[in-house]
């Protein structure tokens, strides 16, 4: 068996994400949990930690590097922002210990967390991530290249020419389809569970047009049930083009000319529906290679000297 090197934690709102890594950051094992930071109850991060990978803990003397929002003021210890322009190696050297108590005769562990990035536009307004900085990390994106995240909050981060993470935005287009047809009158005439990428695409074509218009172009997604201009199963798919859209048009318009296709890093069902719209707006994409947060991870604990990047 190839002996354990690192306990990397994927440790998000929503999941927990656990991967037991060999030489040169290879995947061992890997185990999942819905106990992401706003479900664990009374800020039980230990015993949640321990229930998922207590017996990684016991059997292999490795160390545990974690990023995502485990390190937030939700989460078990606030790691401090970076300010942006930040690098990997900069990261490494401000990671932030966790004391973990086994729950036995083991001795006291210490997990490192991985310190999130912030960003000031030129208003002054602050931006913030979490736990996307370890994937672009591990994205082998290239230097004076753009990223795009997509999920709950999409993230667009730029490289400058030294593979830093110089700048960035943050939409929260997941967050609001979410809320738009789940709390909102636009999920009224909605079937869901169904796919439909024509309609799909007309969502995005309007979203890229209507941009500057956006709360009166999603109302689209109600008249255009209401007269039967879409079916019942392809609004949902019709609002998530028009709100894709309105993100990719609001980036690209914020984003320097560049020839360069943009990399997608993430689920690769959500990270398809942003090529189709990318393609729509004329921009070239190309999608990471799977498990970008995991070979982020290994590289900050390499570089922070917690492993060796060795056979």
């Amino acid at each position: 068996m190839i002996p354990p090197r690192l306990i990397a934690l994927d440790w998000g709102t929503s999941n927990l994400r656990a991967s037991l890594l060999g030489a040169g950051g290879a995947c061992l094992e890997e185990r999942a949990a819905a106990t992401g930071i706003m479900t664990v109850v009374d800020r039980q991060f230990n015993a949640a930690l321990l229930t998922l990978c207590g017996d990684w803990l016991r059997e292999h003397a490795v160390p545990l590097v974690a990023s995502g929002m485990i390190g937030s003021q939700q989460g078990w210890v606030e790691a401090p922002y970076l300010q942006c322009a930040a690098s990997l190696p900069q990261a490494a050297a401000a990671l932030t210990p966790v004391a973990v108590d086994p729950d036995d005769s083991q001795p006291a562990r210490t997990l490192h967390l991985v310190p999130g990035l912030r960003c000031t536009d030129a208003d002054g307004v602050h931006d913030v991530m979490r736990g996307e900085e370890t994937q672009i990390w591990g994205a082998d994106a290239a230097p004076g290249s753009c990223c795009v995240l997509p999920g709950t909050h999409s993230k667009w981060a730029w490289l400058d020419g030294a593979g830093r993470i110089s700048h960035f935005l943050t939409f929260m287009t997941g967050e609001l389809y979410a809320l738009l047809t789940t709390h909102g009158i636009l999920g009224r005439l909605m079937a869901f569970g169904h796919e439909s990428e024509p309609d799909f695409s007309a969502g995005v074509r309007r979203g890229l047009s209507h941009s500057a218009q956006a709360t009166h172009a999603l109302f689209a997604a109600r008249t255009a049930g209401l007269m039967g201009q879409v079916a019942p199963e392809g609004l949902p798919d019709y609002l998530s083009g028009m709100l894709i859209g309105i993100e990719v048009a609001g980036a690209l318009q914020a984003m320097p000319a560049t020839s360069k296709p943009l990399t997608l890093i993430g689920d690769g069902a959500l990270c398809r529906r942003y090529t189709l719209a990318l393609q729509l707006a004329g921009q070239a994409s190309e999608l990471a290679a799977a498990g970008a947060a995991t070979r982020g991870q290994w590289r900050v604990a390499v570089a922070a000297g917690l492993v060796m990047d060795s056979p």
